[in-house]
């Protein structure tokens, strides 16, 4: 039997890791999960006016399944959905907006792009589709050793392409134009990953998926899923920072020694199997692999630097061509690739516990907006969005890769019991892929833990899936 099993990160791929490592090794499966900062990871929360908002991963896809899932394993709630108006804002002017009237939102998109808007929609809800077989594929206990295996029993090479050529060439080759590239597709891509429409096009199309389909969040914040899983799973949350791991080996199989660092001081733990789901990355952690023979090789490619700035304050709606902020009827404002333009995308944004009578506030009153731009936002730059404000919360990150094309993806097996979740970003990053790749990551380790290879990188895996029913 597995005895000790480790977990790097508590974030929504460490705590996801963990709860499904438990579903299928059994509950005596003893669990360390190691966590530097606070449980959640990037899920977290900032308070103004003693009300706590979400300062980035917000919003969920309707086709969820997993987060579907733990919210009601948990018995925790949807959050209260608020309506609101979005616009894209090119730095003069709104190249749309949207309406109230759903029919007049899709006129307009006629209008402007005619056909364009269909094809990007037919075109993301293919890729949608194959990707849903992956529920299929983890409900009968399949799982993959790499990202190429994953992707490919989902969509074949066409889908393994799509890590490695850009979204807007994807889109223009099925007869999308630049025009709508330019104004609609990059406006998306720069609010969910601060980046331009040369992200791969799978990320890509994850992001847009969630863009065009209904998303909802957690009452209370995202990051009680984290929280929520571990507690269920009973697992030792241990707070210090992971800085290395060796290799040793007893009785012919691996055993690994996790070297951590906490206020207490250092100290070190051995293992059977252990996941790292934080970023293997130079720039964002120093973590060693020692005794590996061949040695753990470094991972490639870098992030991307994103500030999501929270105010509470009253807007310049002038500056966005409205005079009189009482008549300002956006409540998000998403952006296009204007060099001038120093922010990727605002919106105002409602706290995490929405009660039955809450209301948005009108545009003239003080409101709390979130900002996201690529470097913090310089006074004057403050005050072209706002006329004053009360406070500013600015967080930094490395969130998302720095998607450029033709990189490799990173491996999913480091050795024998040793396992990378964070790679998985590099194919998209959102809550449904991490927890997707968790649940991969520990059909994986059990399913070799069993030497059980029948279920590990199958082909034609839709057929199977169909005899077995």
């Amino acid at each position: 039997p597995l005895s000790p099993a480790a977990v790097v990160g508590a974030g929504l791929g460490g705590s996801a890791t963990a709860y499904f490592l438990q579903q299928h090794f059994g509950p005596q499966v003893q669990l360390d999960v190691y966590e530097a900062a606070g449980v959640g990871g990037r899920l977290a929360t900032v308070t103004v006016n003693k009300q706590q908002y979400e300062s980035r991963g917000a919003s969920i896809h309707a086709l969820s399944l997993h987060m579907l899932d733990f919210v009601k394993i948990l018995g925790l709630k949807h959050r209260r959905e608020v309506a609101g108006k979005s616009a894209i804002f090119s730095g003069e002017h709104f190249v749309l907006e949207e309406t109230d009237w759903y029919l007049l939102n899709l006129f307009r998109l006629w209008w402007h792009y005619g056909i364009s808007f269909l094809r990007l929609q037919m075109w993301v809800e293919e890729v949608m589709e194959k990707f849903m077989r992956i529920y299929k594929y983890q409900a009968h206990g399949y799982a993959f050793s790499s990202l190429e295996e994953l992707l490919r029993s989902l969509g074949g090479e066409a889908f393994v392409n799509m890590t490695q050529r850009s979204v807007a060439e994807s889109l223009l080759e099925v007869g999308v134009t630049q025009r709508f590239v330019d104004d609609v597709i990059a406006a998306v891509l720069r609010s969910s990953y601060g980046q331009s429409v040369l992200v791969p096009a799978f990320a890509g199309a994850m992001s847009l998926a969630g863009a065009q389909g209904s998303t909802w969040a957690v009452e209370g914040g995202n990051k009680l899923v984290c929280s929520g899983l571990l507690k269920l799973t009973k697992a030792n949350v241990i707070s210090a920072r992971v800085t290395g791991i060796s290799l040793h080996s007893s009785e012919g199989r691996a055993l690994y020694q996790v070297h951590y660092e906490s206020t207490e001081g250092q100290g070190s733990a051995f293992y059977d199997m252990v996941v790292v789901t934080t970023p293997l990355h130079p720039s964002r952690s120093n973590f060693t692999f020692d005794n590996f023979h061949p040695p753990i090789a470094d991972f490639p490619g870098a992030f991307q630097p994103s500030v999501t700035s929270v105010v509470h304050g009253y807007l310049n709606s002038s500056y966005f061509g409205f005079p009189d902020p009482k008549l300002f009827p956006f409540t998000s404002i998403l952006t296009t690739d204007t060099p001038d333009l120093f922010f990727h995308a605002m919106d105002n944004i409602c706290p995490v516990n929405i009660s039955a009578a809450f209301r948005r506030k009108q545009p003239q009153e003080a409101a709390v907006w979130r900002v996201l731009s690529q470097q913090p936002l310089d006074k004057h730059q403050l005050k072209t969005l706002f006329r004053s404000y009360y406070s500013v919360q600015v967080t930094e990150w490395q969130t998302y890769p720095r998607y450029d094309a033709a990189k490799a993806l990173p491996p999913i097996v480091l050795h024998e019991n040793l396992f990378y979740l964070s790679g998985v970003e590099w194919v998209a990053s959102s809550m449904e892929m991490v927890a997707v790749a968790a649940k991969n990551v520990a059909l994986l380790a059990y399913n070799r833990w069993h030497q059980d290879l029948e279920k590990i990188d199958q082909k034609d895996l839709m057929h199977k899936v169909k005899t077995e029913l």
